[in-house]
């Protein structure tokens, strides 16, 4: 956002400036009053409970200037900019930078793995390239206007995160970003309670080539069959990714091995030995995307995949409790999807102890709600999983499946995180693993909290 002035930030928002110097430079967004630093143009959302606007006055003690959509005067000494609706203006500011920006984005979304996948695809572009890539949770109609100012000339690519959650966003965020490629990671059932059906999620996902660049490029995961199906039928160049090796890139001969993943990345005749760092089917699959944006960016697969090795994640996280057991936290959010995923990473790592599965509520999955957790438990009962404790209302469902499979597994059932902590700490031996999974709304954070404590 470098070189920006208050004048050109009028210019954007068809804004009114009502105090202070229209010469006066910004340097970045904000939009957390506590998070406010000099330069910034502070831009208060109205919330469901709380309206920013209340801050614009201690806010302009540090920052530089500020928009407001409630005021009609203001005697300031620093600049504030009256537009009819902050949140809209937002985004009429991310358009007008992005205009400004000539460099190649890669747009990321999916139902499920959005995060990790843009996060490798950056890994992997940082072997060659200065990489900018969404931080926080800033996928959001609010959040991508925020990250294309966080965009700097020095930066070679920027890897952005675009998520959902209504009809008719993941449109407008291709039009924000116009993203020379696009990647879309699964199509799941998350958010399904507004968009009523799978087919409607998927078209909606694939909505992020709506300003594709003409000359762009759409990585596709060729394992998830409602991509699958769209083969042939998309009207911009596709390249699909996965484990089939009908896939343009494949991954080929999966181990695991000492909390680590190995496999063969496969393209036409190349052939790639592949150690990354994490388990999971589902991030071979991520990390296989990733390989395949980096190829064609020009940077040799070899050099790409050195990263992976090393590859820390932002998700799953297995946590050492000192003398005591393993904690994998994967308590930020949940679909069906993400709970067989990490499902399969509680099987694969190795323990002399017991595996423990905690899990919550899923939300937004609609009428058949209770299906869905059922059928996760249908799953889960093909696992060698030794206890089940759920959280919950709907994960009784999860419970039920796995009592009508017949499956010996002890089973347990909560409804408060500090009750499942208590048990936990209570029944959990040494060389015990513990999966902690549900919804963001289910809070089970709280429970990792009182057993790091």
């Amino acid at each position: 956002m470098k070189g920006i002035t208050v004048r050109d930030i009028v210019e954007a928002t068809n804004g009114r400036l009502l105090c202070g110097d229209d010469s006066t430079v910004v340097e970045d967004i904000c939009i957390d009053s506590r998070e406010i630093k000099a330069g910034d143009l502070f831009v208060p959302i109205i919330g469901q409970k709380v309206d920013a606007h209340t801050y614009i006055e201690s806010v302009l003690e540090i920052g530089a200037a500020s928009l407001t959509s409630e005021h009609d005067s203001l005697d300031m000494r620093k600049p504030c900019i009256r537009v009819e609706n902050t949140e809209e203006a937002l985004k009429m500011i991310g358009r007008y930078v992005r205009a400004r920006i000539d460099l190649p984005i890669v747009a990321v979304t999916g139902s499920v793995g959005k995060t990790t996948t843009r996060n490798m695809i950056a890994t992997a572009l940082r072997s060659q390239y200065r990489v900018c890539e969404t931080i926080k949770n800033y996928n959001s109609q609010i959040g991508v206007p925020i990250m294309i100012c966080k965009i700097q000339p020095e930066d070679d690519m920027a890897v952005l995160e675009c998520g959902m959650s209504e009809p008719g966003q993941i449109h407008t965020l291709s039009e924000l970003v116009k993203p020379r490629y696009a990647v879309v990671s699964v199509i799941g059932v998350a958010h399904i309670e507004n968009l009523k059906t799978q087919e409607n999620i998927r078209d909606e996902k694939l909505s992020i080539i709506d300003a594709l660049d003409p000359n762009g490029v759409l990585f596709l995961n060729g394992d998830d069959a409602m991509l699958a199906g769209q083969k042939g039928k998309l009207p911009v160049k596709t390249i699909y990714y996965g484990t089939e090796d009908w896939c343009d890139y494949y991954a080929a001969d999966i181990q695991y091995d000492h909390g680590r993943s190995y496999f063969t990345c496969v393209h036409g005749e190349k052939r790639i030995p592949v150690e990354l760092s994490v388990l999971g089917r589902h991030n071979i699959l991520n990390c296989i995307g990733a390989l395949a944006v980096a190829d064609t960016q020009g940077i040799p697969m070899e050099k790409a995949a050195e990263v992976f090795a090393h590859y820390s994640g932002i998700r799953q996280k297995i946590i050492e409790l000192e003398n005591r057991f393993r904690v994998i936290d994967d308590t930020y959010n949940a679909s069906p999807d993400s709970m067989r995923a990490s499902l399969d990473v509680l099987c694969h790592v190795e323990t002399t102890g017991r595996r423990v599965a905690v899990l919550g509520d899923m939300f937004e999955l609609g009428e058949n709600s209770e299906q869905y957790h059922y059928q996760v438990g249908e799953y889960l009962s093909s696992l060698p999983v030794d206890e089940l404790i759920v959280v919950g209302d709907h994960a009784r469902m999860i419970r039920k499946a796995v009592e009508d499979s017949g499956k010996k597994m002890k089973l347990c059932s909560f409804m408060e995180n500090e009750e499942v902590a208590m048990y936990l700490i209570a029944t959990l031996q040494p060389d015990d693993i513990v999966l902690l999974k549900g919804s963001n709304g289910m809070k089970m954070w709280e429970i990792l909290e009182v057993l790091q404590q």
